[in-house]
């Protein structure tokens, strides 16, 4: 009999002991679970701009909530830094812009009226090379304006969907003549141009367009350029190949970076900033360029525009 209340009080403790471990247990669940909640609602608060402080004491919970008001004070005073440091960029790439274009009409308007008043060819060479001087100044300083804004957000693209072929019908338009000046051919193939569609913003994407054009041309000797518009799944391309020099391999990796210069190109006019802003154009669209090309095989850029 003994041996039985023995057991039997070894059972009941077990019993107690595993229930007293189940509530346990589940008393520390349900505090986890009321801390994951809490903290929820302090990420939720923090997110919607709700948050603040509401309990002050020396618990873990409180010395959270103050880490995580102090988080969204710093952040908060850094957005704001973020927005007047922007602001101010803005305002001083406003400024340079309106300060420089008129003087610079100006001294273009003069080199002008001087060259057609000027007996002397020796003066009215220096007055053109002087008016062929302003015009690159004008060229640099709208092309740095143009990067300031992009590079800082202050001006956003639109890419919408669009027809692809007035792109390139006012492209071919603009490079014809300097394209047979040159004694070179600008060819546009028509294929599925005319049907093709993409997401892009229209005056953005001309002016990389533009800028790809104007280097195959300005580089090209013999022969000329083709566009050709080649649909993707996912992307539309536009690619510009050319019949010149081409680059070599190891520049392939230098051209997209800002100013830089080939050293076979020193004799061209530019400031090699047209394939960075051609490359900064197509990633705010969510697109891409590429180039492919080889030493004497010529050169060809390839737009990649969304095509939803």
């Amino acid at each position: 009999m003994a041996d039985d209340g023995r057991a039997t009080i070894i059972l009941i403790t077990g019993l107690v002991c595993l229930f007293g471990g189940a509530v346990l247990v589940a008393v520390n669940q349900y505090r986890t679970r009321r801390s994951m909640y809490r903290v929820k609602r302090m990420l939720e608060a923090a997110m919607d701009g709700t948050f603040q402080e509401s309990v002050f004491d020396e618990s873990l919970y409180s010395a959270l909530e103050s880490q995580l008001a102090a988080y969204l004070s710093a952040s908060e005073i850094s957005a704001r830094r973020t927005a007047q440091e922007k602001e101010q960029i803005k305002t001083l790439v406003a400024d340079i812009s309106h300060q420089t274009k008129t003087p610079l009409a100006n001294i273009l308007l003069y080199t002008e009226l001087l060259q057609e008043q000027l007996q002397s060819d020796e003066n009215r060479e220096s007055l053109g090379l002087l008016a062929d001087q302003a015009r690159k100044l004008k060229f640099l300083i709208d092309s740095l304006v143009k990067l300031s804004r992009l590079e800082t957000g202050v001006l956003v693209l639109q890419p919408k969907r669009a027809a692809v072929w007035p792109l390139l019908e006012e492209a071919e338009k603009q490079f014809a003549g300097q394209a047979r000046e040159k004694g070179l051919y600008l060819k546009v193939l028509t294929g599925e141009a005319r049907e093709v569609t993409a997401c892009f913003d229209l005056k953005w994407t001309q002016e990389a367009l533009c800028n790809l054009i104007d280097n195959a041309i300005k580089y090209t000797e013999q022969g000329g350029v083709t566009i050709r518009v080649k649909p993707y799944k996912l992307f539309i391309c536009i690619e510009v190949a050319d019949t010149g020099k081409g680059i070599s391999e190891e520049e392939q990796a230098k051209i997209f970076g800002r100013f830089y210069r080939s050293p076979q190109a020193a004799d061209q006019a530019g400031v090699g900033i047209g394939l960075y802003l051609a490359r900064e154009i197509l990633k705010q669209e969510s697109g891409y360029i590429k180039v492919v090309s080889g030493e004497g095989k010529g050169t060809a850029f390839s737009m990649y525009l969304p095509a939803d």
